[in-house]
């Protein structure tokens, strides 16, 4: 998909600098085409920053681009001018000569929010074994949960904890008064679900699992 992305991206500079070229060199330019030139130029530099997912100096976009590096300059000010007037999620941050493409820190919660729930590949088989056991058996204490996996949670539930799958919901009334977890509603959004209650029943795990 990222191959996709970036031929497309590619396709598109190339198409965006020819048709710039060639309205530069089209003889004496009207307002407009002037507006058109600067526009496209300023898309050109903006997939370049895009694509380069670091700081990158005026001076190699320059070269890239065939404009000059002042230009280049004014163009990304005014991208970055464009970005913060109607409020984008993107943000263009100046690091000396340099300019990179960076997600604004106003929505760095949601940024932050998704990279824990997002999850999927990264969560380790005990981490897997510990969310089910919890989401069936909730509220529940790390003893049990040990209990029934055999071996112990705590890194498990750590993990889970960090990635908001799980919380802590009180304390056992039992000696030692361990803390009880169950699921949070991340737990449901990731998986798609409105309630605990459509949580697939054990049997029909089982059944699947024979098939």
């Amino acid at each position: 998909m990222f191959l996709f992305l970036h031929l497309r991206i590619v396709f598109a500079i190339l198409t965006n600098m020819e048709t710039a070229q060639d309205l530069t060199h089209q003889g004496a330019e009207t307002p407009h085409d002037a507006a058109n030139v600067a526009a496209q130029r300023k898309a050109v530099l903006e997939a370049l920053l895009f694509v380069a997912g670091e700081a990158v100096p005026a001076a190699s976009l320059a070269k890239s681009t065939d404009v000059s590096e002042k230009e280049v300059v004014q163009l990304i000010l005014e991208l970055a001018a464009d970005y913060r007037q109607r409020g984008a999620g993107l943000v263009i941050r100046q690091i000396e000569d340099s300019f990179q493409i960076v997600t604004n820190p106003e929505f760095g919660q949601w940024v932050k929010r998704f990279r824990n729930v997002n999850v999927s590949t990264k969560l380790s088989q005990p981490a897997l074994e510990t969310l089910a056991i919890i989401a069936y058996k909730q509220p529940i204490t790390r003893v049990e949960i040990d209990q029934l996996r055999g071996v112990n949670s705590d890194g498990a539930i750590k993990t889970l904890l960090e990635k908001r799958l799980i919380k802590i919901v009180g304390k056992k009334e039992v000696p030692g008064r361990p803390f009880l977890y169950a699921t949070t509603k991340d737990f449901l959004q990731y998986f798609g679900l409105s309630s605990l209650s459509e949580l697939p029943s054990i049997p029909d795990i089982l059944r699947d699992e024979a098939a």
